[in-house]
């Protein structure tokens, strides 16, 4: 099943399954006080994070909202969730970045709040991103610095000022390599040591990534496009233009190795703009002829986040004691 959830300026929470070349819907409600920011899925769960510093919990099999966490003084900026295979049917963390400077990480089966690290004591975060080993995490702020996380402690690392304030933060498929964004800019960094390996520059300013295989990068934003770049041959590799009549607000690779059924599925992309328009294309047709979407809904909302995932796995629902506020501690 290939789910995607979207979020909005107005408060309201979408959910959508792709089905026969359709994108139909699941729920859709007004879950928060304020402008949701990001949101996130893994199997049969989502979540939700806004400005009202809350987030919100979803069971995608009965398109109910479950449960909520309020462990932060400060919007919810990312949302992370960790799997360790795509063979399981639930993740087994989440891991979510806020305004106040902090990253909380939950156990998430059920919810259980663990630690909560302080990443940026100068400003908020804006960016989180969470190696595929689990083991680490990186994050981007507005004190224009970059901080790594130690997952398995429970504690930051290490803190590097940038050159320029990044706004997003993403490590590749298999955790090599990872990039970051900066208004027109894009940079390609080795994980090992943060070398930069290459930079791209868009027309205008990048409003979103997403890692593909085998070395693409997806991004869209301001220009309306959604642009493929070859971060191994440091090019474009092939873009849709006008994939959008409005700025694209998120994307998302779904036909990935990653989702554990790769060869069930086309090479889908879903992307969202700011004008409430949610497209999935099939990048294979890109460059022969001027593509369509493969299927296309309208909320009719000024959307802000996206996020997707592709599973075969089922799970009975989720019950009311998926959340707790029993603190655990991670040092172990």
């Amino acid at each position: 099943m290939t789910t995607l959830v979207a979020g909005s300026y107005e408060k309201f929470i979408w959910g959508f399954q792709l089905k026969n070349q359709t994108l139909k819907p699941l729920f859709s409600f007004p879950s928060h006080l304020a402008p949701i920011k990001s949101v996130a899925v893994s199997g049969p769960v989502a979540v939700s994070g806004a400005s009202d510093d809350a987030v919100k919990i979803y069971d995608l099999s009965s398109c109910s909202e479950v449960g909520s966490l309020t462990d932060h003084n400060g919007a919810v900026t990312s949302l992370s969730f960790f799997n360790p295979s795509p063979s399981l049917s639930f993740p087994r963390n989440l891991f979510s970045a806020s305004d106040d400077g902090t990253v909380c990480i939950y156990d998430a089966d059920p919810f259980v709040h663990l630690k909560t690290i302080t990443a940026h004591r100068r400003g908020g975060i804006s960016d989180l991103a969470v190696h595929p080993s689990g083991k680490l995490a990186l994050t981007v702020g507005r004190d224009a610095c970059l901080a790594m996380l130690n997952l398995v402690r429970g504690r930051r690392s290490f803190c590097c000022r940038l050159d320029r304030e990044a706004s997003i933060v993403r490590f590749d498929r298999e955790g090599v390599r990872f990039f970051m964004s900066s208004e027109v800019k894009m940079s390609v960094h080795e994980s090992e040591d943060a070398r930069l390996v290459c930079e791209f520059e868009n027309p205008k300013r990048v409003l979103c990534l997403a890692p593909g295989e085998n070395g693409l990068l997806f991004a869209g934003g301001e220009d309306h496009n959604v642009t493929a770049w070859d971060t191994v041959a440091g090019k474009v590799a092939y873009r849709i233009e006008d994939a959008h009549l409005a700025r694209v607000k998120g994307l998302v690779a779904l036909g990935s190795r990653s989702n554990g059924n790769s060869a069930e599925l086309p090479y889908l992309l879903a992307s969202a703009s700011s004008d409430g328009v949610i497209r999935v294309w099939d990048v294979r047709m890109v460059g022969k002829e001027k593509p369509s979407p493969l299927a296309e809904v309208n909320t009719k909302s000024r959307l802000t986040c996206l996020a997707g995932s592709s599973s075969k796995s089922s799970r009975k629902p989720l019950v009311g004691n998926s959340i707790s506020s029993r603190e655990q501690d991670v040092d172990s």
